[in-house]
Order: C-alpha cells, then sequence, then structure tokens
C-alpha cells in the first residue's frame, strides 16, 4: 500500500513579537514609518537618499546562487535580513464625508480623494501575500500604476503580518521569483536567522515525540475495532517538500523559492490496515502536529505519504543536492 498527497496548510497565531511589533507600530503608516494621512501620489515615498533603484548586492548574489545550485533558499532569505526592497503602493479612492440630512432618507457625499494602500495578492492556493520587488524596474514592469516604496525586508515582512499576508513574493512576474513562506517571513519580521523545516533537527525531534505519543496511545475508538492495539507506526523519514523547488522561464529547477508543501512525512505503518484506518490515523497525526505549538510556527505546509511495511521507503532526499 502506498498513498500520497495528504497536504496541509499551516497556520498559526501571529507570534508575540510581531504582534507587539505590529502594536508599537500602529496602523496609519507606511511601511517605512510615514504618515499616510495628507499624502500625494508624486511625493518621496521612503527615507534611501540617493536610491537607484537597484537590486541589493548581498540579495543578487544568494539569489544567483540559487540559480546556479551553490545557494539554498535559506540563504536568500539571510541576504532578505538587510536588504531594501521596494513595496508597490495604489491610490485608491474614497469619500471623505457622508451626512444624512434630517428629515431625508438621502445622504451628501463629500469630495473624494486619494489614499494609498498596499497591493496584496492571491497565491495559488488562496492564501494572501504581499508582492516585495529587489528593483524599482522590477515593480512597475509587473504593475506600472504602482508606487515603490523602498523599506528593509523585516520593515516589509511586518507589513504583510498586519496585512493577514501568510507570505511575502520576491519579484512576481520576473525572471526570478522568490516565495518567503510564513516561517520565514516572521523570523524576517523578528530579525532572527530562519532555518527550514526540513533541517530543524529540534522539530524532527518534536516531530517525533508527537507521533509517538499519538501511536502509543489506544488507537481503537479513533480507528475502529479492526485496528489492534500496538503500534501501527513502524518507521518515519522526515524530509523536504516538493514545493519548496520553484521553476524558471526555461523550466529549470531550483532548490529554493517555492510556496510549498515545505516538509514531507514518509509513515511506514503496519500492514493490513484497511483504506478508513489508514485515512484516520493520518488525520489523528495531522491533528496532534497542527496542535503542537513547534509545529505551528515552524512549519509553513506539509504533504504526507505513507507507506506499508511491506513496500520499501523511498531514499532519503538530500535538500542541498535535487534536480
Amino acid at each position: 500500500m502506498n498513498q500520497s498527497g495528504h497536504e496541509q496548510q499551516g497556520s498559526a497565531a501571529l507570534p508575540p513579537h510581531i504582534a507587539a511589533a505590529l502594536r508599537g507600530a500602529g496602523g496609519e503608516s507606511d511601511t517605512a514609518g510615514q504618515p499616510w494621512q495628507g499624502r500625494e501620489l508624486n511625493e518621496q515615498y521612503h527615507q534611501f537618499d540617493d536610491d537607484d533603484g537597484a537590486a541589493n548586492q548581498e540579495l543578487s548574489l544568494a539569489l544567483a546562487g540559487l540559480v546556479e545550485g551553490s545557494a539554498d533558499e535559506a540563504a536568500v532569505v539571510a541576504s532578505l535580513a538587510q536588504a531594501r526592497v521596494f513595496v508597490p503602493i495604489v491610490a485608491t479612492a474614497t469619500v471623505t464625508e457622508s451626512v444624512e440630512v434630517s428629515g431625508s432618507h438621502d445622504d451628501l457625499q463629500g469630495d473624494k480623494e486619494s489614499e494609498m494602500a498596499l497591493v496584496v495578492v492571491s497565491a495559488p492556493d488562496g492564501r494572501s501575500a504581499l508582492p516585495v520587488f529587489s528593483t524599482v524596474q522590477n515593480l512597475t514592469d509587473w504593475h506600472p500604476q504602482a508606487r515603490p516604496v523602498a523599506v528593509y525586508a523585516p520593515r516589509a515582512a511586518l507589513s504583510a503580518a498586519a496585512e493577514d499576508a501568510q507570505l511575502l513574493v520576491l519579484d512576481p512576474g520576473s525572471e526570478i521569483t522568490f516565495v518567503v513562506r510564513r516561517p520565514a517571513m516572521w523570523a524576517l519580521a523578528q530579525q532572527r536567522r530562519w532555518l527550514p523545516s526540513y533541517a530543524d533537527l529540534e522539530l524532527h525531534q518534536e516531530i517525533r515525540s508527537v507521533l509517538s505519543a499519538l501511536d502509543s496511545a489506544d488507537l481503537e475508538d479513533r480507528l475502529g475495532k479492526q485496528t489492534a492495539r500496538g503500534s501501527n507506526l513502524l518507521g518515519l523519514d522526515i524530509l523536504p517538500g516538493a514545493g519548496i523547488r520553484s521553476a524558471g522561464p526555461a523550466g529549470a529547477i531550483r532548490s529554493g523559492g517555492g510556496a510549498g508543501p515545505e516538509l514531507r512525512l514518509v509513515l511506514l505503518l503496519r500492514p493490513g490496515l484497511s483504506a478508513d484506518s489508514l485515512n484516520a490515523f493520518v488525520a489523528s497525526v495531522q491533528t496532534a502536529l497542527a496542535r503542537n505549538e513547534m509545529f505551528a510556527q515552524r512549519v509553513d505546509s506539509l504533504e504526507v505519504s505513507v507507506h506499508s511495511a511491506s513496500n520499501e521507503v523511498p531514499d532519503r532526499e538530500d535538500p542541498e543536492n535535487r534536480s
């Protein structure tokens, strides 16, 4: 028996550090901390004097390394920690005043004015994503009407969290598009190092502990009388998910920057489980992991593959050597 395709999108409450930073930043300013009120579209939106709109050198080197295979996605995220990027904003028409006239059901509408709004897009999986750009040219190619706000990437990550976005998308529509998934985005916002879930040994130990505790429990009530007491899980492998890869315009596969699934669990189960019992066990695994705080914070998305002990488990995949 060999099943795969059980996928689960990660979701978690904002970490306290990010929530506190958002409370401190407030909601009345842009990503550079400047008030929106009274702003005009022809104003300068940032405090980076003499900014030529070109890409940050360290970020460019990290992206080039990802394309060449000499760097991984953790290196790209690390370069973003010190990189200036551009966030697109657009003008939206709003009504300044609405007054109900006494004795009438009609409203008097005031003049319309332009306010600024961040551009938020939907990822293929339906989650909200904040686009950011390494250069002004990439931004204007993507959205000619948008205006660039130059900010440090950690500040952009805070803005994404404020907009309830789960992802940052670097340079959408460009030759190299890189998705910063939720745990990496939160790490940027907190200005701490990001370790991918598939390389996080502390997390792997936590996953094994959660599944061991689950498997050692009496599963009869959850899986039905046909499932005997005892161990259903005979082996576990933790691998990079297929979704971390991204593709270039010519179809070349890169070893990072994809939207997910980020983490892959290979469950080796005892033979003889019925389809209903197997699905119930996988569901219990996903539920137990989703309730684990460390897992919820560090894993963006998960795929689960199930194998019977009579089948060979796939070889371990090296996250540094994929094609």
